[in-house]
């Protein structure tokens, strides 16, 4: 079947986001291998899985493609993908490790902002992610590349890299946390 614009069947930009679950256990496995080598294979796939979102995203809106089963699973492939990285990166053996009270928040905050988006669609409302949400998506990205890599390459410290970028990403997930959570009161109390 193709797309009402033609020339793009509807499903791929949902294989795209299927590709990206199946990156999930691969990465995964890589850090199993916490050497030099398996970091730069999980960094490597974690960047095709990011670009692989990019990618579905731009096709769905160019071809008019976006489905329901879309709509469902990119976003929870982002979220899969991200919380699987950083909770692995948590286990391997590494030193300098990642610090689980960073993750635990970061993930919370993931879970928190979904349950309240929830509500809000059992509500009939749907709130669209908002600048600061999509900042703190960028530096999650640039963060978990930084951390899956963790060794020196060309000269430049991933790990260091990883964590600023880490930090900043915390700051911005609680940052929009606060505002996502003000709007769904605000919505909800009919303000």
């Amino acid at each position: 079947m193709l797309s009402a614009a033609g020339g793009l069947p509807r499903w791929v930009p949902n294989a795209l986001t299927g590709v990206r679950i199946l990156f999930i256990p691969v990465v995964v496995v890589l850090l199993q291998h916490p050497g030099r080598t398996g970091s730069l294979l999980a960094g490597g796939c974690f960047f095709v899985a990011c670009w692989s979102d990019f990618l579905d995203g731009y096709l769905a809106r160019r071809y008019g493609t976006i489905t329901r089963v879309g709509k469902l699973l990119d976003p929870l492939a982002d979220k899969l993908m991200v919380m699987a990285a950083l909770v692995m990166l948590c286990a391997v053996p590494r030193t300098p490790a990642v610090p689980a009270w960073l993750v635990v928040i970061i993930v919370g905050r993931e879970i928190a902002i979904t349950g309240l988006r929830s509500i809000l669609v059992e509500e009939g409302y749907v709130l669209a992610a908002e600048e600061l949400g999509k900042y703190k998506t960028i530096f999650q990205m640039f963060a978990i590349h930084g951390l899956l890599l963790h060794y020196d390459f060309l000269g430049v410290d991933f790990h260091a890299a990883g964590m600023y970028f880490l930090w900043l990403s915390t700051a911005l997930s609680l940052w929009s946390a606060a505002d996502y959570a003000k709007k769904v009161g605000a919505r909800m109390s009919g303000k």
